[in-house]
């Protein structure tokens, strides 16, 4: 770490890059993808023309009097160039991908290179003259993640997930289990459903509505501010209550309901209402309402009121009375508020219903690998990338983007592939495939067979690396378990004088003894 956020790579772990980079390219190359290299520094009115400089905020790094910024992302370099040389529907479909630095002002970096300010990724983008060429680029990318995964050696699920400042429609986000993860994933074990708790739904019951309605009174709860205290004061139960909390849309307050303890998903909340939303400070609660947080309610705000659907035509229901230290009860829904609106705001919780079949859902923490979108016209609009048809008639670039965390890669393969003793590297992305570790390299023989099998194996094309520190045996072993090679070649006196040497498996710890002119072709076999 050189500072929060920031990271250098040094020879192993750049090799690591290296060869992640490479199963990459090959795979990008095999759908019909050219090899870009854009600049990070990116003049700031190019982001401007989709206005996401307000969209990514204070993430956006802007630098010398703000005229340019460092690019999180290059959706709009990319469309820059299409506008300038995809002008007709002959010049389509194209596929183009760059491996480059990206930068984020993250706010709170964390879990090492997961959440940092500077990160290699690959981004990839799709230009096409219809909906369904679109569906077919994404189809393409979608295949080429899972190879690259596969190849790769990580355990992973996809699942749907929202497009974020990306925009666009259809999203899909490939995702490793993991509590080093910076994402919340619902999953099903029994049907496969998954989705990001951004965008993930549950099977859950609403209120039943009581067959009689009590009329609304108001009760001092002094004191009083959560779900939790409020339900021990009255001595009820969560489900008889409706949450409150104001939002700030367009700069108008919102007054979203949820039953009990639920919690607000933003996400869901933004796409409901369309565009940015924040929760109102504390210090404008009381202008808006009246109360205080945890003493706000329905019955008499002044403002659009929406409500999570288990709250639907609930009736008998608790809530704030917009005066501190007061709250309601008796409220009836489909008669104390008017023109309410209800859709799914929830986030969803471990144990809820599935959507998709009678078992329950698993939520858990989750890195994101790769992020597949369908953008559509969103910046072809926006940034005039048009292309004429074989009519002659102008229409937008139809486009999608897919990215994919070059270190992410290698971070999840750690947290899938280790042990007690240290990393276990799938042979793919391994820095070197051999460690050759020599023990007591005063003597001469020892050096020698140590060289010759080094040069042997790199001449086979076999990545070796050659401990060959004046150091003690135990440090060696220690080391090479730690850094993970998956094969280990000890030389040794005692064995040499058999014309042999020890083989261990790192994954397994499995050691054997092997014929020194049968090493290299049990090497070959080992790997294969």
């Amino acid at each position: 770490m050189l500072s929060a956020g920031i990271y250098s790579f040094l020879p192993l772990g750049y090799r690591v890059i290296r060869k992640i980079s490479e199963i990459i390219r090959e795979e990008m190359d095999a759908i019909g993808g050219q090899e870009f290299h854009l600049p990070a520094l990116n003049p700031k009115e190019v982001w401007e023309e989709t206005n996401r400089v307000a969209a990514f905020g204070d993430t956006l790094f802007q630098i010398k009097n703000r005229e340019y910024v460092l690019a999180p992302t290059h959706e709009e370099i990319m469309t820059f160039h299409a506008r300038n040389v995809v002008k007709s529907y002959k010049d389509m479909p194209q596929i183009w991908y760059q491996i480059q630095t990206k930068f984020r002002n993250e706010p709170r970096p964390r879990s090492g290179v997961i959440r940092g300010r500077q990160f290699l990724m690959k981004d990839a983008y799709s230009f096409d003259t219809s909906w369904e060429g679109l569906d077919n680029s994404y189809d393409l990318h979608d295949k080429a993640y899972r190879r690259i995964f596969d190849r790769c050696g990580l355990k992973y699920f996809v699942v749907g997930a929202s497009s974020g400042a990306m925009g666009g429609t259809g999203s899909e986000e490939f995702m490793v289990k993991s509590s080093a993860g910076e994402d919340t994933v619902a999953y099903c074990k029994s049907c496969g459903y998954a989705a990001n708790v951004e965008v993930a739904v549950s099977r859950v019951n609403g209120v039943e509505r009581d067959s009689e309605s009590k009329s609304i009174f108001e009760i001092s709860t002094p004191d009083v501010k959560s779900i939790d205290e409020l339900c021990e004061f009255l001595k009820i139960d969560e489900t008889q209550c409706a949450k409150s909390r104001v939002y700030i849309h367009n700069e108008k307050p919102i007054l979203v309901l949820m039953l009990g303890n639920d919690e607000v998903n933003e996400t869901k909340l933004e796409k409901v209402l369309g565009g940015a939303v924040r929760p109102a400070h504390p210090d404008e609660l009381k202008e808006i309402s009246g109360a205080d947080a945890g003493s706000i309610g329905p019955v008499g705000f002044n403002g659009r009121i929406i409500a999570d659907n288990r709250l639907k035509n609930a009736n008998n229901m608790f809530s704030g009375a917009n005066k501190n230290d007061y709250h309601i009860g008796g409220i009836d829904f489909n008669r104390d508020i008017t023109n309410v609106e209800y859709s799914d705001f929830r986030i969803v919780k471990s144990g809820e219903g599935c959507p998709n079949c009678e078992k329950h859902l698993e939520v858990f923490p989750a890195i994101e690998l790769g992020h597949i979108f369908k953008l559509g016209t969103k910046y072809s609009d926006s940034m005039r990338a048009f292309f004429t048809d074989e009519k002659g008639e102008e229409h937008p670039i139809i486009m999608g983007s897919y990215g994919i965390g070059v270190e992410r890669v290698m971070a999840c393969s750690i947290e899938q592939n280790h042990d007690a003793n240290g990393i276990v590297w799938d042979k793919a992305i391994a820095p070197f495939l051999v460690h050759l570790i020599g023990l007591n390299l005063k003597k001469q023989d020892i050096v020698d067979t140590c060289e010759k099998i080094y040069n042997d194996l790199n001449q086979a094309k076999i990545d070796v690396l050659f401990d060959d520190r004046d150091v003690t045996a135990g440090f060696k072993f220690n080391d090479a378990d730690l850094l993970g090679m998956p094969l280990q070649i000890v030389v040794g006196e005692k064995k040499l004088k058999e014309n042999k040497c020890e083989i261990k498996i790192r994954k397994t710890g499995e050691r054997f003894d092997i014929v020194l002119n049968e090493l290299q072709n049990k090497i070959k076999e080992l790997l294969q």
